[in-house]
């Protein structure tokens, strides 16, 4: 792969173009990447409002009617529901685990099987969060198993 980068000063935006004999895995992944890069989130918590990079989330998990944003050290509530935010980072890594949880496919460092063909997603924080078995064939697809 040939990386070129070129710095125009009198440019309006940051463009992307990309060269490749075929779309594969390898560009999928850096147009996604490139999506990613300018979607923020919502979250509040106790201590008010922020914007959030969505790469910066790990996960997202409805619990008791309301959605939360779990990043490395804090947790979020965000007021979009868990269908909204599926939405709004399509296109990017985040991936239906299950009926109440979005994980971002980044922050997974492992999985394992588990019963009733369920799997175990470990987080690069080290955090364990379970793929219904519904969803984790679409999961399997993704890492090309």
């Amino acid at each position: 792969m040939k990386l070129t980068v070129e710095e125009r000063p009198d440019a309006a935006d940051i463009e992307v173009a990309i060269t490749c004999p075929a779309i594969d895995r390898r560009v999928r992944a850096i147009v996604n990447a490139a999506n990613a890069a300018d979607r923020r989130l919502v979250g509040t918590s106790g201590a008010g409002t922020f914007l959030v990079d969505a790469d910066e989330v790990l996960y997202a998990e409805t619990v008791d009617g309301r959605t939360f944003l779990y990043e490395a050290d804090r947790v979020l509530e965000s007021p979009l529901r868990l269908f909204e935010l599926e939405e709004a980072l399509a296109g990017t890594e985040f991936v239906r685990a299950s009926k109440s949880l979005l994980v971002n496919f980044d922050a997974v460092r492992g999985l394992r099987p588990c019963l009733n063909a369920r799997l175990e997603l470990i987080l690069v924080n080290g955090e364990h969060v379970i793929a219904s078995r519904q969803y984790a064939p679409a999961i399997k697809r993704k890492i090309g198993l």
